[in-house]
């Protein structure tokens, strides 16, 4: 078992750069602090994140033997177990979670933090589909939302600064975004669909149709319908990013452009946009990183801002809250 913090920051830093390019090549930028905590909090992510799914990093693991797989819901009592030993400030003997129970004791983060982020694991696992735009985003929330409030507390954002938390949250849903309109190919593959059933229904897309080549057309405005969305709260989060210090401004621009990349390239494609995955260029990532520290040197006016999207951080929480999640039978 391995609880030595220098040994938790190493293996968390192998973890970031074979699970993320884009966030590994956004962390760099921060000071060395924050960067490790950063690193620590992307370990527990991941490590959740691969248990729910079976992968190792977002891919395919090795096969397991017949009849030794778990199910979902005993995949997610496995998050569970773990994540609340970590939290009680236990040596779990898993590196991802010590990674959490690490930076638990260096930063202030309350359970109904990780709570709401653990709650994203368990809608995959009872098989949830969003109804509606609003679940859409609930989940964006729960899934990525919610881990960018902890990211700002781990940047020293004051627990009581509402606002900032709310565009952080903000940064995180725009995220999720991205991921929902480029992996509608790989979701549909492991019969899944993040898109609202509303819209589908409104397209004229029957239920578990969505990648069928007759409906591709039809599927683009839908598509596009989601990239203005992230396009309105990356807007958001970019005026919660100039209160931060300036390393920390500059290493959240960068995601936001690299991510926010992703999302403008699958409208950019149309049709086209599944033929193979889209991906960030070295040289795209560069230039976003480029164009961030010219942006960073000089925050914007926060004069005249436009106003947040809705639903907000604490909207999504109450419907998260009126509809819990109910287990298959």
């Amino acid at each position: 078992m391995t609880s030595d913090r220098a040994q938790l920051v190493e293996a968390a830093r192998k973890s970031i750069r074979k699970g993320s390019k884009s966030f590994a090549a956004a962390s760099r930028l921060f000071d060395r602090t924050t960067r490790e905590r950063v690193w620590l909090l992307y370990a527990w992510c991941r490590a959740c994140d691969d248990i729910a799914d079976e992968q190792d990093h977002g891919r395919a693991a090795r096969a397991v033997p017949l009849g030794t797989r778990l199910a979902p819901q005993d995949r997610l009592a496995t998050i569970r177990t773990l994540t609340e030993l970590a939290m009680a400030g236990e040596v779990t003997g898993t590196p991802a979670f010590d990674a959490l129970g690490q930076l638990r004791r260096e930063v202030s983060i309350a359970n109904g933090a990780v709570e709401d982020v653990m709650a994203g694991f368990a809608l995959d696992a009872a098989e949830w589909r969003p109804r509606s735009e609003a679940d859409m985003l609930r989940y964006c929330y729960h899934v990525a939302g919610a881990v960018g409030v902890i990211m700002a507390l781990v940047m020293g954002v004051d627990a009581d600064d509402d606002d900032t938390l709310d565009r952080a949250c903000d940064l995180g849903i725009a995220f999720q975004l991205a991921n929902i309109v480029r992996d509608v190919w790989e979701d549909d593959a492991n019969g899944r669909c993040y898109l609202p059933e509303e819209w589908l229904a409104e397209a004229d897309i029957p239920p578990g149709e969505v990648t069928k080549p007759h409906y591709r057309r039809a599927l683009v405005p839908l598509v596009a319908r989601a990239c203005a969305l992230a396009r309105e709260y990356e807007a958001s989060a970019r005026i919660g990013a100039a209160r931060l210090a300036f390393r920390q401004r500059w290493a959240v621009l960068s995601a936001a452009g690299i991510y926010g990349d992703i999302a403008r390239e699958v409208e950019k494609l149309g049709s086209h946009a599944w033929d193979h995955r889209v991906r960030t260029s070295r040289a795209r990532k560069l230039a976003c990183v480029w164009q961030a520290w010219r942006e960073a040197r000089t925050p914007p006016s926060l004069a005249g801002a436009p106003p947040r999207p809705m639903p907000s951080r604490r909207e999504l929480m109450e419907l998260a809250h009126k509809h819990p999640v109910i287990r298959p039978s």
